[in-house]
């Protein structure tokens, strides 16, 4: 489920969505600062504490307990907000799993903002604290939404031998270098060819709020033309922004050009603006410098690979413009360099090498998310592939827009495939979006629902056959 952000002090606040999480960005749900037992036969043991770097983590075992333990890693959580240990991503959700015998774990990471450094080692310590206080489980399935999907990724690629599978949702699974590579073609775009001169950073960036805000002022006057509407689609291209943006809404059609222009930038200024033009500086903190560059970059190639190529090229022709002429501003603007320990941080944390060690992964994207682009996926099969084994790897779609945008329902069927790809060693027909939506219906009425303005929707399962586009920035351990 889905719900636009809210601002503080600024820069975008963390948010509540009904499922999902706010994860390299957005978050669903509500915060669950409270453990869940309402409508969980039996008795729940809630067991919250603190991790020695001061980390909290909340565990709940039913005592009907199956031995599963399913450890989830939420969200981007913005500095400054409150940052609570989530062990599930919705309440319908989690009482579903304790319902059927599931334990739950997870912490709330040491630091907030881009925080895999923290979230890895902290998870692993709320597993160890798990062994101690409940017990060992049979076997553990890690699972998380967005930046907590790239978490589950990596908990994965770091420590295999502490899981049996893993469920990344809506996850950054093309990796930290390559995700802020992407995202530095469209800022770049953005500055040279609505911003130039006016004082806009992309990297480097001084003072968050102020440059934000001018990103907003500069994105807001551009739409008011068609050339500006046109050089938005543009710079959406480059990070391939679907053109689809609120939840409840049916998908604009694949001519209407304008209306997928018009979504794309309520991505850019109520989405992805405050990550790139203001959180980039959380990031570059860590980093100690910039961990991205366009060195190289030839922007005609990547709109050309890009998803949005015919909007822009209709845009462009309908504004009057010249594409050529814009593509040979981007092409001669002077370059971006990254620093190298930068980058080397960014790949610590994290890239990704494409071994599964033998677990099976199942990966969950809706096809319309903005902040974490559906191509993410085509990244990591990409290094599995590589790896060989992309037999462990399957991925399932949901035909909506937003960004971990998912019922309850359709989380639901997820899992269910995945427990049943561990319990039979097959995939089989599990992954047949026909037999997911099919399994998501069967669910009911109370799981089959969207959030809107804190209101549950009915909202049948929309799982459909999707193969994504080529991710445009790769970077992965295997081929650096």
């Amino acid at each position: 489920m889905f719900v636009g952000p809210t601002r503080r002090r600024g820069l975008l606040a963390s948010v509540s969505l009904s499922v999902g999480v706010l994860a390299l960005a957005l978050a669903p749900t509500a915060t669950l600062a409270a453990p869940i037992t309402a409508g969980v036969p039996g008795v729940v043991e809630t067991i919250p504490g603190t991790l020695p770097d001061g980390a909290t983590y909340l565990i709940q075992v039913p005592d009907r307990w199956n031995g599963t333990l399913v450890l989830y890693s939420h969200g981007y959580v913005v500095p400054g907000s409150s940052n609570p240990a989530m062990d599930v991503g919705d309440p319908l959700t989690g009482a579903w799993l304790l319902k059927h015998g599931y334990a739950l774990a997870g912490s709330s990471y040491a630091t907030t903002g881009w925080a895999i450094q923290q979230a890895i080692p902290d998870q692993i310590a709320t597993l160890d604290k798990f062994d101690a206080l409940v017990g060992v489980p049979t076997r553990t399935i890690a699972w998380g939404h967005s930046l907590g999907g790239i978490v589950t990724a990596g908990l994965l690629q770091t420590y295999p031998d502490r899981f049996t599978a893993a469920l990344p949702m809506c996850g950054v699974v093309a990796g930290g270098v390559g995700t802020w590579n992407q995202a530095l073609d469209s800022e770049f775009a953005i500055q040279q060819l609505i911003g130039l001169g006016s004082g806009l950073q992309v990297v480097d960036i001084a003072n968050p709020n102020a440059n934000l805000g001018l990103a907003e002022v500069l994105l807001s006057g551009a739409q008011a033309t068609p050339q500006g509407r046109a050089r938005i689609a543009l710079a959406s291209a480059l990070g391939d922004l679907p053109g689809w943006f609120v939840p409840t809404s049916a998908e604009p059609a694949r001519s209407d050009f304008a209306a997928q222009e018009a979504n794309q930038f309520l991505w850019l200024q109520q989405v992805d603006a405050p990550f790139v033009f203001a959180l980039r500086a959380e990031l570059e903190a860590r980093a100690g410098g910039n961990p991205s560059w366009n060195t190289g970059v030839n922007y005609e190639d990547q709109l050309e690979m890009s998803a949005d190529y015919t909007e822009v090229r209709h845009l462009y022709k309908a504004a009057g413009l010249s594409i050529e002429r814009d593509l040979r501003t981007l092409g001669s603007a002077p370059r971006i360099s990254a620093d190298p320990g930068a980058v080397a941080y960014l790949s610590q944390n994290i890239i990704f090498n494409g071994n599964l060690s033998g677990k099976p992964v199942l990966t969950l994207h809706t096809t319309g998310d903005g902040l974490v682009v559906n191509q993410d996926e085509q990244a990591y099969r990409s290094v599995a592939q590589d790896a060989r084994d992309s037999q462990l790897l399957q991925q399932v779609f949901v035909n909506r827009a937003g960004h971990c945008a998912f019922t309850p329902a359709e989380t639901i069927a997820a899992f269910q495939t995945l427990i049943s790809r561990v319990d039979t060693g097959r995939w089989a027909r599990t992954t047949n979006p026909e037999d997911l939506n099919s399994d998501a219906a069967a669910l009911g009425p109370t799981y089959n629902v969207f959030s809107v303005s804190n209101t549950l929707v009915p909202t049948i399962p929309q799982f459909l056959h999707f193969t994504p586009t080529t991710f445009l920035r790769p970077y992965d351990l295997g081929k650096h």
